[in-house]
């Protein structure tokens, strides 16, 4: 058990969920009424479509896997993608907190048309519409992409970066698809992850790694 604890104590971080969830849940019971509707005209030209559900939900896989795969596989990548995406999680909260907002783009959804509206419906059910920006949706999948994209684990292999370049695409998509999200939302979080991006990645991030002794680095 000790070597166990010892070989993957890098688990910590992973102790931010218990920080994320409470705060998330906390306004998701809290923001119900004098939030600001972000709602623009390019949404309006947007169709509704339920098939989108399924790159929205397999945002959760992408996510939890890629975490899972690089906490057993590259420790340095692991630590790199999670502290990108608590950091960028982390100023979502916030900016809800201070600029309560939501959406009225949810359509009325038939759950007995197909399984697909029904998934939707059952969406609806369990996630209100506040709380939209920016999305955490669409900025952990881009940041899922960026962490695969320039891992050393899958230089030889470029077939799995074109396949999760084009999930996270999907997944993206799937906010505004599913009227989950206004592309506002996308919007700023592509702008946030392009803000914090030189953070973590960039040429300051690996000269500072560089510096730490090998110890502090895990």
């Amino acid at each position: 058990m000790k070597s166990f604890l010892t070989r993957y104590k890098h688990a910590w971080i992973l102790c931010y969920g218990f920080v994320y969830l409470p705060w998330f849940l906390y306004l998701e019971r809290t923001v119900t009424r004098n939030y600001h509707i972000i709602h623009t005209w390019i949404d309006d030209l947007i169709p509704f479509n339920e098939y989108f559900i399924i790159p929205y939900l397999l945002w959760f896989f992408y996510v939890a896997g890629a975490i899972a795969y690089f906490f057993f596989k590259n420790k340095q990548d692991y630590y790199k993608m999670c502290a990108l995406l608590f950091t960028g999680m982390t100023i979502s909260l916030i900016i809800c907190t201070i600029y309560h907002n939501g959406t009225d783009l949810r359509p009325m959804v038939d759950p007995d048309k197909n399984v697909f509206t029904w998934l939707v419906s059952r969406l609806h059910a369990a996630d209100t519409s506040t709380n939209i920006f920016p999305s955490v949706h669409v900025f952990n999948s881009i940041v899922v992409h960026i962490a695969i994209a320039r891992s050393s684990c899958f230089k030889n292999r470029p077939w799995i970066v074109r396949l999760s370049f084009l999930l996270a695409a999907s997944i993206c998509l799937s906010t505004v698809f599913l009227k989950q999200h206004s592309v506002v939302d996308g919007f700023g979080s592509v702008i946030m992850c392009y803000a914090l991006y030189p953070l973590f990645y960039g040429e300051g991030y690996a000269a500072n790694k560089r510096k730490l002794p090998r110890k502090a680095l895990g």
